[in-house]
């Protein structure tokens, strides 16, 4: 296989690295001279705990803005990438216009969090190194190149993909967590949140709706995933933006999003 740029080389130290902290640097390395990233994010999915993030680089300082403050505390329940982790998607590389929801460009989690980071592309390797961990590589291009990642890219990084995920699995072993992931229970803790704060009783079908609606589906693509028709997706959204007293997308997402950002929401 050939990898240009002395890719080779850094692939070596990638692998003298592993179980030292010099380990993530080094495989930024070489994934960086196998093609051209903007911004790289390295971090691990729990069963029952916000994300861990284990290593950061942009050029574009907004790339990793409101990281911290935004998307660790409860955004990432919201994140294409997350809903892999909780599917158990098989180990290898995705990228974000293959996996996101129908309507993930015209919803408030898109316009409020992700298009603030500048991010035009993204592609993750997904490898699970213990049982309820799942750790991704995201690697992506953003306004400081302005530019996609090409078919050329895409097939590089596929090729690589096995070693990725197996320098992944010996990397991080050692991550642990407990209990289960199910979307049941955080719309159930929604509902729980959603009284205590404001007095608004949720069913649990209303609170699947609300989830699903901020990750982007539309109601095509909310009945397939609920087994229900898109004309009763519709009647359940009707009756979510009345119980809430709330008329827009925009609306729903500033009344949940403080909801879901309270550490071990599920």
């Amino acid at each position: 296989m050939e990898l240009p740029n002395s890719a080779e080389k850094h692939l070596g130290r990638a692998i003298a690295a592993l179980a030292s902290d010099r380990f993530e640097h080094a495989l930024f390395e070489w994934l960086h001279r196998c093609f051209e990233i903007d911004n790289t994010t390295m971090l691990a999915y729990f069963q029952n705990r916000v994300p861990e993030i284990m290593f950061t680089h942009a050029i574009e300082r907004k790339v990793h803005e409101k990281l911290f403050s935004d998307y660790v505390p409860g955004a990432y329940l919201l994140d294409p990438f997350h809903a892999l982790h909780v599917e158990n998607a098989p180990p290898g590389l995705y990228r974000l216009k293959d996996i996101a929801p129908d309507q993930f460009q015209r919803n408030e989690y898109y316009a409020a969090y992700y298009q603030r980071t500048t991010l035009v592309d993204e592609m993750a390797y997904v490898a699970y190194p213990a049982e309820g961990v799942s750790v991704q590589i995201c690697l992506g291009r953003d306004k400081s190149s302005g530019q996609r990642f090409s078919a050329r890219d895409v097939q590089k990084a596929e090729r690589i993909a096995p070693i990725v995920c197996g320098l992944i699995e010996q990397q991080w072993s050692g991550l642990q967590s407990t209990g289960d992931y199910r979307n049941e229970d955080l719309a159930g803790h929604l509902i729980t949140a959603l009284e205590q704060e404001h007095g608004i009783a949720l069913s649990p079908r209303q609170a699947e709706v609300a989830l699903l609606i901020l990750r982007g589906h539309s109601s095509v693509s909310i009945g397939l995933r609920l087994g229900i028709s898109p004309q009763t997706v519709k009647v359940f959204r009707k009756q979510l933006y009345r119980r809430c007293g709330i008329s827009s997308q925009a609306e729903l997402f500033s009344l949940l999003i403080p909801l879901l950002s309270i550490p071990d929401t599920v």
